[in-house]
């Protein structure tokens, strides 16, 4: 009789990551700390950024506007299932499930451009380091950013509107921790092939093409570090870019994965441990890879007064 009422309910269910088993306590537990140093530390980032003046330059204001994507990334996913786990309901209305899956596309397709952007500072900076104050003036920097953001609001309106249409006449229990369109698509009764099709546009453009401009990106800064005499900047620069490919391909892979293959190949259980990497763990790592290894930071850490236990976990 329960499965009757919410089949015809607006309401849909998110069936989660965890069970009433001991093991999904502890899991929960982990995951519940991650978010807390997830927010914890791209917001700290943001106050660096904003109080140190030696942080006011192009990457660190890209890095600014990464952090709070992240922010508003987990706080959109993370805070709905400690409230289901804890309270035991699962349900999630549909202006809710909208509103999250219109959040989530914003993010995820603002951060796939804002990294390629990131990695054009990057490139220009090592590359052509004596072209790099007149192509990266604060325009620049600010174009990169908004357009990230109005090309991802853009994208995930026309995707939440079309996806949200379709209509779910059956089961309404998304098998997914939080509301995602290739979960989503399963339980429509209509034939979603021509919108999975515009997926893939979507995937081509937001996906394949920032992750190969990164590659190229990181591909060219590593032949010039090849050029470099001094064997500890060619150390010290090649350990970078490892760091942050290997964030990238955490993010991208997936990422491209998931929203790449047709709805027929996609199982729960695959769906949400890919989702863990993209929505909770590399905001997490973010922080950490592109800013708190940074000697600049470092020291705007110590002027903020940061605490000494922080400090040197970072170091």
């Amino acid at each position: 009789m329960g499965h009757q009422n919410h089949t015809f309910s607006s309401d849909f269910l998110l069936l989660g990551l965890f069970s009433s088993s001991p093991t999904s306590v502890v899991f929960f537990l982990v995951l519940f700390v991650i978010f807390i140093m997830s927010v914890t530390e791209n917001t700290l980032m943001i106050l660096l950024i904003r109080s140190d003046s030696r942080l006011h330059t192009p990457m660190y204001f890209l890095l600014s506007h990464l952090s709070l994507m992240d922010i508003l990334h987990v706080s959109n996913i993370v805070p709905k299932m400690v409230t289901n786990f804890l309270s035991g309901s699962r349900t999630i209305s549909f202006a809710g499930c909208g509103f999250q899956v219109f959040l989530s596309l914003t993010l995820l397709g603002g951060e796939c451009l804002l990294l390629a952007a990131m990695s054009c500072d990057r490139y220009v900076a090592i590359c052509h380091p004596l072209r790099y104050p007149i192509l990266m003036k604060e325009y620049a920097s600010a174009l990169m950013a908004g357009g990230s953001w109005l090309i991802g609001v853009f994208n995930s309106t026309v995707h939440t509107a079309y996806a949200l249409q379709f209509p779910f006449c059956g089961s309404r229990a998304i098998d997914h921790f939080f509301c995602e369109v290739p979960a989503m698509l399963k339980l429509s009764c209509a034939d979603t092939t021509r919108y999975e099709r515009g997926v893939c546009v979507s995937a081509v453009i937001f996906l394949l093409i920032p992750f190969s401009l990164i590659s190229a990106s990181y591909g060219q800064i590593i032949l010039t570090v090849l050029q470099m005499k001094s064997s500890e900047a060619r150390k010290k620069s090649f350990s970078t870019c490892s760091f942050h490919m290997i964030v990238v391909t955490m993010y991208y892979g997936p990422f491209i994965f998931t929203y790449m293959r047709p709805k027929s190949y996609h199982t729960p259980g695959q769906d949400k441990f890919l989702a863990i990497f993209y929505t909770i763990l590399t905001p997490t790592l973010n922080p950490f890879i592109y800013s708190f290894r940074n000697k600049d930071v470092l020291a705007a850490m110590k002027n903020m007064k940061i605490p000494e236990c922080v400090f040197y976990f970072y170091v």
